[in-house]
């Protein structure tokens, strides 16, 4: 039962790819099955989750791999959901490495002053340029926050900092994303500070409306 039902799934993934790569690129036919082949995604409960405070950024950056290469994906050598694990994991080992490597630098006295903690030179990734292509989630994503219907993002801000609200960061964090770094000198807090506050208060309500929306 197990086995056809998994073998499902994947006859299913692998038909709404198709269907996505029927249509040319940046084009509401294909935008529109690539919404039907995430939500299809995470809705078979075999995306990996992790604890990682970064998760949902990795998560971010795994959705608009999937979208930027879905032409070049081989359905023969894996699964979507193999080859995307395989990609969310390596991204969650960036973020490890890249908080190792910052607290080594904090131990040791070495100013991180024009770095971003969360973005290493080392790591290939981040050579890529940015895509101009959003994926539909987080373009509905997007909408969401700059709506801000009730008002509550605009609201809620760093104490002391009404300007630096979870509007502003989340909205500022969404592809192609501002470093941490920047900023922190942009509002004269620490990186730290600015994390903080992302995971505490930003994180959860972009959690909730990812429930909301059937995304989580």
């Amino acid at each position: 039962m197990v086995n056809h039902q998994t073998h499902e799934l994947h006859q299913q993934l692998r038909q709404l790819i198709a269907q996505a790569c029927s249509h040319p690129p940046d084009t509401p036919e294909r935008q529109r099955d690539l919404t039907k082949l995430i939500r299809a995604i995470i809705k078979s409960g075999k995306l990996w989750k992790d604890n990682d405070p970064n998760y949902g950024d990795a998560l971010q950056k795994t959705w608009i791999y999937l979208c930027k290469n879905i032409d070049k994906y081989d359905p023969e050598r894996a699964s979507v959901i193999t080859w995307l694990n395989e990609y969310l994991k390596k991204r969650l080992l960036d973020f490890k490495l890249q908080r190792s490597q910052t607290q080594k630098r904090k131990i040791t006295g070495h100013s991180n002053l024009g770095q971003d903690p969360e973005l290493s030179s080392s790591n290939p990734i981040e050579n890529i340029p940015a895509s101009p292509d959003i994926p539909p989630i987080l373009e509905e994503t997007r909408e969401w926050a700059q709506a801000d219907s009730d008002g509550e993002l605009r609201r809620i801000h760093i104490k002391g900092h009404p300007e630096i609200t979870c509007q502003v960061l989340i909205l500022r964090r969404f592809p192609p994303e501002t470093p941490w770094n920047t900023l922190a000198q942009e509002f004269g807090v620490s990186v730290s500070t600015l994390n903080a506050f992302y995971r505490r208060k930003c994180m959860p309500r972009l959690r909730k409306f990812g429930e909301s929306q059937g995304y989580l």
